[in-house]
């Protein structure tokens, strides 16, 4: 199960468990997605690596997410012109309020151009 979310829906987002902290999460890119550079805006980018590091704690039983993100810091590796990305995230530690989890994000010839850190809290 995933978090249920009109925001999510509106991006047209698609998951996929990799294992029971782990998750790959696909964004196909619109024209509205990319900056007038011509790249994948990096708030995109920021954007697809929160909700995949927030799905890394699977959601209550009403689809509801658990954990908040209290810090994200996002990296840029490379500018992104592509059809879809591709995150990768998985949970490194979950604590009893805390979990930090890692994200990897791929363009559409699976060429890293972002990698995210977060540190999420269970509310």
């Amino acid at each position: 199960m995933f978090i249920q979310q009109p925001f999510d829906e509106f991006l047209e987002i698609k998951y996929e468990r990799i294992a029971e902290n782990s998750v790959k999460v696909t964004l196909p890119i619109k024209p509205l997605f990319v900056n007038s550079v011509g790249l994948i805006h990096g708030g995109i980018i920021s954007t697809l690596a929160d909700i995949a590091l927030c799905n890394t704690v699977a959601p209550d039983e009403n689809g509801k997410q658990k954990v908040v993100t209290v810090e994200l810091n996002v990296t840029f590796l490379k500018g992104a012109k592509s059809e879809f990305l591709t995150a990768r995230a998985f949970a490194v530690k979950e604590g009893r309020n805390l979990t930090h989890a890692d994200c990897i994000i791929h363009d559409d010839e699976d060429q890293v151009i972002a990698k995210a850190r977060a540190i999420l809290f269970s509310r």
